[in-house]
Order: structure tokens, then C-alpha cells, then sequence
């Protein structure tokens, strides 16, 4: 069992009592040990039995997070971040810095990476862990100069065949009056509608919080999944508490309104799949997080990186153009799918985008 977690959350108070207690029983039982006292088979006994009811409570409060509960999780600062996973699961990262344009923001890393024996194109939030890192990267809030830099990649993958594996975990795009000045909401726009084009395989995960425009920046992909513990949302809780109820109090209740959590994503076909989490959270073994989180990749890339790119485009054009369901009413929730009318296949799409947009694919 994973030593107790310093960065408390508060639903998980009881865990850490319990586990307080079991640490005590192993010392106890260590000098009982060494002292060839015959308490220690009693210790033993008891140990293993406080170990397997804390297992049975730790899964328990887990299984029954809120959706407030769930966003902190997301939060906690001991969760494992993007560099975390690059060191964890990529080999040979190879950094490549810029957008050719401003300069190089910090709140999206990109590089080539080893997944195992298949080369990627890697992309990711990063947050920072300590105060200089987080204020370099913006607490993983990317300006427009991020979101260029990130397409650069892309569209390099394409030219030369590689999947692109990308990692979300931003809290939204930075909303200062700078990143607006040049172009904040027309990059991210210009960015959705170029992956939805980029002709090579992409996967995208949310590992922790994915909020907003920030998120969707770099999400558009064949496969989407989150870990079980992240959120995915239009608008933080926080935010639409404000903007809603008129203050961030009510953050709780807006959580449970935005259906932000795995689960529900996934049941209304917005995300392809859940990637479980370590016994009491992603931070508590950033190990078994990372064996869970490769796992999906390289069974995701397994399943599209040989499909003909016509057809690639196409599924992924008609995975987004299928999203659109929406609930009425609190209780007894109707579902009601909005079914797209002729939609354009993404060739139409590509010519009649200005006249200027076309499929990125290899070799070009």
C-alpha cells in the first residue's frame, strides 16, 4: 500500500486515518519483530486485515466519487503530469520547441517519442509542480503561440507518416488580454478544424482536467478516452457557477449539471473509453498510472494506424459530426439525439474551407 498522501483531499480523510493506523501497526510489529517478541504473529494478522479493509474502503469512496469530487482529483498536485508520463511510458524524447512565429509556450511540450517500437509525434499540457515551473507554464493554460506550435508538429507528423498521441490537462486556454490581442480564439478555431483534416493517426487523453476551448485546442482525434479520475467540460465549475448562480460557491452543483465525468461522457458517445486509475487515484501509484495509460495507447494505435487514410478522415469527421445529445429536465432525464442532415464527407469539407484548406497527408 502507497504511503499516505500528503496533498489532502477531503473526502479521502478517512483513508488517511486508516492509514495512519496502519503504519502504526507496522512499526509496532517491526520492533516486535526484531525483538522476537511473540506478539508479531498477532501483529501480522492484524496488519493484513487493516490492510484489506483499507483496500475495501479506499475502492469504496472511490466508486462513489461526485462530480466535484472527481474535478478535485483532477486537481490534486500530486497527480502525475505530462513529463511524469513522458518519463513513465515514451522513450527517447526528442524536444521541439516553437511556433516559428512568437516564441516557445511552455504549457504545451512537444517532441518525437518512442511508444514502445512505434516512432509518435507527442503533445501534452504541462503544468508545473513547483511555483516557477507553474508561472513558466502558465499553470498549463497555452497561449495562441502553444496551439501554433502543437499544429507545427502535427502537420510534420503527417508529412512523415507518424501517429500523433496527444495529452490534455489545462484548465482552459489563457485568457489575458495578450493572448486574445494575437488571436487566441482564432488559433484554437484554425486548430480544430486542421486535425479534423491531418491525415495521420491521432489519439488524444484527458489526464487530468480538461476545460474548454484549452482542451478541445489539441483534442480532436480518432480515439478520445480519460483516465477515470479527469473531467472534460465546455466551462470549469467554477466558471459557469459564476456565470449561472453568480458565484463560484455554487461550483458543486454546476459540476453535477455540466455531466463532465467519464462515465457520462462516455455513455453519451463523446469520448470512446475510460482508462481505470490505481486503487485511490492516479497520484497515489503514478507507475500503475502510467502501465494503464500505455496499455490504451498502444492498443488504440494498434487498431487505426493501418487504416487506409480516406477512410481515417472519414471516421473521424463522422465520430464529431454523430456528438449531439443533450438531456431535458431533472428528473427522469429524456436523451435526444440530433442526427446531422447530409453531412459533407471531408473532402467537401477541405475544399470549400476558404478555398485554401486541404488534407495534410504524407508526403506533401
Amino acid at each position: 500500500m502507497a504511503s499516505p498522501n500528503p496533498n489532502r483531499l477531503p473526502f479521502e480523510a478517512p483513508i488517511l486515518e486508516m492509514e495512519a493506523g496502519l503504519a502504526e501497526l507496522e512499526s509496532r510489529y517491526s520492533n516486535a519483530s526484531a525483538g522476537q517478541s511473540p506478539d508479531a504473529a498477532a501483529l501480522f494478522e492484524q496488519i493484513r486485515r487493516v490492510r484489506r479493509e483499507l483496500a475495501t474502503l479506499t475502492r469504496t469512496i472511490y466508486a462513489n466519487l461526485s462530480p466535484w469530487e472527481t474535478v478535485l482529483v483532477s486537481r490534486c498536485v500530486a497527480r502525475p503530469q505530462t513529463r511524469d508520463y513522458l518519463n513513465l511510458i515514451f522513450d527517447q524524447f526528442i524536444e521541439l520547441h516553437g511556433d516559428r512565429a512568437i516564441g516557445d509556450d511552455q504549457a504545451i511540450v512537444t517532441g518525437f517519442a518512442y511508444l514502445g517500437d512505434q516512432k509518435v509525434m507527442f503533445i501534452g499540457h504541462q503544468k508545473g509542480k513547483t511555483f516557477a515551473e507553474r508561472q513558466a507554464s502558465n499553470f498549463g493554460c497555452a497561449h495562441p503561440e502553444g496551439y501554433r506550435k502543437a499544429l507545427l508538429k502535427m502537420k510534420l507528423a503527417a508529412k512523415y507518416g507518424l501517429p500523433v498521441v496527444s495529452l490534455i490537462d489545462t484548465p482552459g486556454a489563457y485568457p489575458g488580454i495578450g493572448a486574445e490581442e494575437r488571436g487566441q480564439a482564432s488559433v484554437i478555431a484554425e486548430s480544430l478544424l486542421q486535425m479534423s483534416l491531418i491525415d495521420t493517426p491521432i489519439v488524444c487523453v484527458i489526464i487530468g482536467e480538461g476545460g474548454s476551448g484549452g482542451a478541445l485546442g489539441i483534442g480532436i482525434g480518432d480515439r478520445v478516452a480519460m483516465l477515470e479520475n479527469a473531467y472534460y467540460s465546455v466551462i470549469s465549475p467554477e466558471g459557469c457557477a459564476t456565470i449561472l448562480w453568480k458565484g463560484a460557491e455554487h461550483a458543486e452543483r454546476a459540476a453535477k449539471a455540466l455531466r463532465m465525468t467519464g462515465r457520462e461522457l462516455l455513455k453519451m458517445g463523446i469520448i470512446d473509453d475510460v482508462i481505470p486509475e490505481p486503487l485511490g487515484g492516479a497520484h497515489r501509484d503514478h507507475r500503475e498510472a502510467g502501465a494503464n495509460l500505455k496499455s490504451f495507447l498502444l492498443r488504440a494505435l494498434r487498431e487505426i494506424k493501418d487504416a487506409p487514410r480516406s477512410e481515417l478522415l472519414d471516421r473521424r469527421y463522422q465520430k464529431y459530426r454523430r456528438i449531439g445529445i443533450f438531456f431535458e429536465g431533472s428528473d427522469g432525464l429524456e436523451t435526444v439525439a440530433i442526427a446531422p442532415t447530409e453531412p459533407k464527407p471531408p473532402s467537401t469539407l477541405a475544399a470549400s474551407a476558404n478555398g485554401d484548406v486541404e488534407p495534410h497527408r504524407a508526403g506533401d
